[in-house]
């Protein structure tokens, strides 16, 4: 998807990274390493960063609209600028301009999709040296997420997140997103999830079932996400924003990732549309998308 989705022009590459939601979300325990498995599948939708990249001589550069993002090598697309050039050992510079709408610490992958986007962006400004496995490597070991934004669509991940198969495409839908202005630590969730047993796990298999018969219906019945209850319990809030969702209309609702973005179904664009609207008046982030395959 991403390759696909970038133009070059002379020594700018002009990308585009999306979201991704969590149909399913299941730990399955923790490594001595501190990395859990997980078994997951993912959904890319429709909202998107805008990324410039132009090749330059020297040093790496990055800006952002957003001026609380680290502009150094903290930021993910940084790191991810620096591992080529360290991959490859080309020397060269890079100027990254990001202009960010996906929400940040949101559950919706868009500091991972922004790594995935750079690498491939990088890569084809230098005329291709990595193969799809290198750059697939380079991102695993910058972020769990990543190496799945480099392909996106719908995907059953496993391992950490770099164990990737692809599935049967997420009927279309309208995905209105919701994300309320608080700030969830995944490694805390998951420090919770670690203390306590997990009562209720996806049906991954039934969901993949659904997704081969092109069953919107059945996808929705089996959102789940072991992650919710434990955010939900510290942030009410997360409930609050999926009840009122399946109550404006939607075929179902959960939480994305590790929060705090809520996301609901919808079949039907002029119940997402009213159901965005009600929400926009009490949140700044709510996007109105469809599902991206």
């Amino acid at each position: 998807m991403l390759a696909e989705n970038t133009v070059l022009t002379g020594r700018r590459a002009i990308t585009r990274s999306y979201a991704k939601i969590n149909l399913t979300l299941d730990v399955l325990s923790k490594r001595e390493n501190g990395y859990h498995d997980i078994k997951m599948i993912m959904q890319t939708v429709s909202l998107f960063d805008l990324i410039l990249v132009d090749k330059t001589h020297r040093g790496i550069s990055i800006s952002t609209n957003l001026p609380y993002l680290p502009c150094n090598e903290k930021n993910i697309a940084y790191k991810a600028a620096d591992a080529f050039f360290k991959a490859t050992g080309i020397r060269g510079g890079a100027k990254i301009v990001i202009h960010k709408n996906i929400p940040v610490a949101a559950g919706l992958a868009g500091g991972s999709g922004n790594c995935a986007a750079v690498l491939t962006a990088m890569n084809m400004l230098h005329g291709n040296p990595l193969s799809n496995d290198e750059l697939m490597h380079i991102g695993a070991s910058l972020g769990a997420d990543v190496p799945y934004c480099f392909d996106g669509s719908t995907q059953l991940a496993e391992g950490i997140g770099e164990i990737l198969k692809p599935l049967s495409p997420m009927p279309n839908a309208y995905i209105l997103l919701v994300k309320p202005p608080i700030n969830v630590s995944t490694a805390l969730i998951y420090e919770q999830i670690d203390n306590a047993p997990i009562e209720i796990r996806p049906d991954t298999d039934g969901m993949i079932d659904s997704l081969n018969n092109n069953d919107l219906y059945g996808v929705a019945d089996r959102l789940c996400n072991v992650m919710e209850n434990v955010t939900a319990k510290m942030y009410p809030i997360v409930g609050g924003i999926k009840t009122k969702m399946i109550m404006n209309g939607a075929v179902n609702a959960i939480m994305s990732g590790s929060g705090p973005t809520v996301f609901g179904i919808f079949d039907d664009f002029e119940k997402a549309k009213k159901s965005a609207d009600s929400f926009a008046y009490q949140f700044k982030d709510v996007f109105l998308t469809q599902v991206l395959n």
